[in-house]
């Protein structure tokens, strides 16, 4: 099955976080991902993801090599002379002592695109900083602009923003955008890929206003953070919740008419009025159940959406028909339901085969990379490679 990056090929060194999001993503586009991991003796050090995770390894390749030793440093380099993306999220200038940074893989290779994923990026105050998906989105803001919990306690999201958009999807578009003007000039690029920077991106609404107007923003007072009633969540009978997004005056009025509160429609914007719109809506959410609010509201073009759990959304009716599940096929495992390559532009097939991760493709790859038998088996004997 071709895909739009077919003939790309990606060398990823990590094994968790925003990277391997990323190499996952250009993997569902048709990129070819190696996995370069280290030998066994070292790889006690690496975390290691459950098999089902991250895709399953879907459409990914495995070498193991000891980037300590010299042997083990020259094959990276061999491999990255014919690569076009190389994309790693070590501590930041722990390539460099590597010798596996920017500057050497471009010495090998001009027109490589070298991608380094970072929390705080290579350079700043923080840069040295360790750090993970809630400090990321505590510094760009993210944690304090929604509603607190009790004491006024920053709410954690549900999910791991930082990493999949922040990072991740940070990544794969700067990337992308790399390839392009590769293609325009004939030249690499380095992207130092700042997981904080990502977020701050997602933050700039915000920001960009502070910044223009010195206004001050508590959490919660942004119009979609939850200070307007007709953007907001409500509980239903059943204990289930519906979200409400009735931005538009039109969306609002369909709403309120549904629900039986007319009054409501013309103080859709009224900020001395919220409160009581809100106990209102609320009143009447409550007295059904959430299914049966979303049956009658959702068609009806009123922006109502359920309020799913993960258990839910794995066994959401509107998935097949999207394509957006498929079977995973490990080796020498049982057959697994996993979500299919879901951004736009990657192709979907219902069943994918899963790499076996207890053996690598390191002969075959070094041998692509131009190496020969006998190098093969002296990097072997060394420890350098497996």
């Amino acid at each position: 099955m071709s895909g739009l990056l077919d003939g790309i090929t990606v060398l990823d060194l990590a094994s968790v976080g925003p990277a391997v999001r990323a190499s996952g993503w250009l993997a569902d586009f048709g990129a070819t991902v190696v996995k370069v991991g280290p030998v066994p003796r070292d790889a006690g050090t690496r975390i290691v993801p459950k098999a089902h995770l991250y895709s399953g390894g879907r459409g990914t390749r495995r070498v193991q090599l000891d980037l300590k030793s010299p042997g083990g440093r020259e094959a990276f380099l061999r491999l990255a002379e014919t690569a076009d993306v190389v994309i790693e999220s070590f501590r930041p200038g722990v390539v460099a002592r590597l010798g596996i940074s920017y500057d050497d893989v471009k010495g090998r290779n001009p027109r490589i695109v070298y991608c380094s994923t970072s929390g705080y990026g290579q350079t700043g105050e923080r840069s040295q900083w360790a750090g993970h998906d809630v400090n990321y989105l505590a510094v760009s803001g993210f944690l304090a602009t929604g509603e607190r919990g009790a004491d006024g306690k920053p709410v954690l999201p549900g999910a791991t923003i930082a990493d999949g958009a922040g990072g991740g999807m940070h990544a794969v578009m700067s990337i992308l955008a790399a390839l392009v003007a590769r293609g325009r000039t004939g030249e690499g690029s380095y992207l130092d890929v700042a997981v904080a920077d990502g977020i701050l991106a997602l933050m700039s609404l915000q920001v960009d206003d502070v910044l223009a107007t010195g206004n001050d923003q508590p959490p919660g007072s942004a119009p979609l953070q939850g200070s307007f009633a007709c953007y907001d969540t409500y509980r239903c009978s059943d204990g289930g919740w519906i979200a409400v997004g009735a931005i538009e005056a039109k969306f609002w009025a369909n709403f309120c008419t549904a629900l039986g509160l007319p009054e409501c429609i013309d103080v859709q914007m009224d900020e001395d009025a919220q409160d009581e719109v809100r106990r209102k809506v609320a009143a009447v959410i409550a007295t059904r159940p959430r299914d049966e609010w979303v049956a009658e509201l959702a068609p009806a073009d009123t922006c109502v959406s359920p309020v799913l759990t993960a258990t839910e959304v794995a066994a959401d009716p509107a998935l097949p028909g999207r394509r957006l599940l498929a079977t995973g096929h490990p080796v020498a495992a049982d057959e697994f339901p996993q979500l299919a390559p879901l951004l736009a532009g990657a192709e979907r097939a219902a069943d994918y085969s899963l790499p076996d991760t207890s053996v690598t493709d390191t002969d075959e790859l070094l041998a692509a990379a131009g190496l020969s038998t006998d190098e093969i088996a002296a990097l072997r004997d060394e420890g350098a490679i497996n």
